[in-house]
């Protein structure tokens, strides 16, 4: 688990990656550029690896040599972290599944389950989840498997449709991150939403899109007039000026 400062996510106190990969294909994806990355050279002695055959894979055991990018970018379960919230006693607020989409379509039920499993062994800690794919939500919730006291987000870029709407009942957020275009704000009318990030794309891809200020400020006044708070990622520094605007839900534990 990596403690803020480490993980570069201002709205977390630490990153969990019980499950990492990706296969949505966002060709702005930092996650994947991280995972390709740290590929390991050497990848003999694996036998605490398994592969399904259906393009999932599962990591048992802790590697030393920096094996949990063996599989690249490729969904992998890493069942060796899973206890890992539970050893930390001081309340935290935790993004689960930063390097990856645990809600995606190709992630199994059982996968999800024993990451909501090891979040109720650990509640004293607050837990953030983030995904394309909130229909996901609603199917899990309409399972009766989709624990009402974290906070459930979806990621919205402004070059793509508003997602179905969501339960009113959840504590549910919005990452307009990257901010490639101004984006439908009806979600501040229709869901119950929390809390709204906004952050730049970093990285240097080409074609990478900086946002502009007008839309920031549009943003942020609907926001204001939904009163919905908004937190401000540091990559907007150049854009918004300072101070940006950090500023967190009612009822998130500090």
């Amino acid at each position: 688990m990596n403690k803020q400062g480490k993980n570069g996510i201002e709205w977390c106190d630490a990153t969990w990656n019980p499950v990492t990969g990706c296969l949505h294909g966002c060709e702005y994806c930092y996650a994947r550029r991280i995972a390709e990355r740290f590929v390991p050279k050497e990848k003999d002695n694996w036998d605490d690896c398994t592969q399904p055959g259906n393009g999932l894979h599962e990591i048992r055991r802790k590697n030393s040599n920096g094996g949990q990018f063996k599989y690249g970018f490729a969904p992998t379960l890493h069942s060796y972290r899973l206890g890992e919230p539970a050893r930390i006693k001081k309340p935290q607020k935790i993004f689960v599944c930063s390097m990856a989409d645990l809600f995606g379509d190709w992630v199994p039920d059982e996968w999800i389950r024993e990451v909501f499993d090891a979040c109720e062994r650990a509640p004293w800690h607050t837990y953030l989840f983030l995904t394309k794919n909130p229909k996901r939500y609603r199917k899990l919730a309409g399972h009766g498997d989709l624990p009402p006291q974290h906070w459930y987000g979806y990621t919205l870029t402004g070059i793509e449709q508003r997602p179905e709407q969501l339960y009113s009942n959840w504590r549910t957020f919005v990452s307009l991150e990257p901010l490639l275009g101004m984006p439908d704000m009806e979600f501040l009318r229709h869901d119950n939403t929390l809390w709204v990030i906004l952050g730049a794309e970093t990285g240097n891809r080409k074609g990478n899109v900086v946002p502009k200020r007008e839309w920031i400020q549009d943003i942020v006044d609907q926001c204001r007039d939904a009163w919905v708070p908004v937190f401000m990622k540091n990559s907007l520094k150049d854009i918004w000026g300072a101070p940006l605007i950090q500023e967190w839900p009612k009822g998130m534990k500090l």
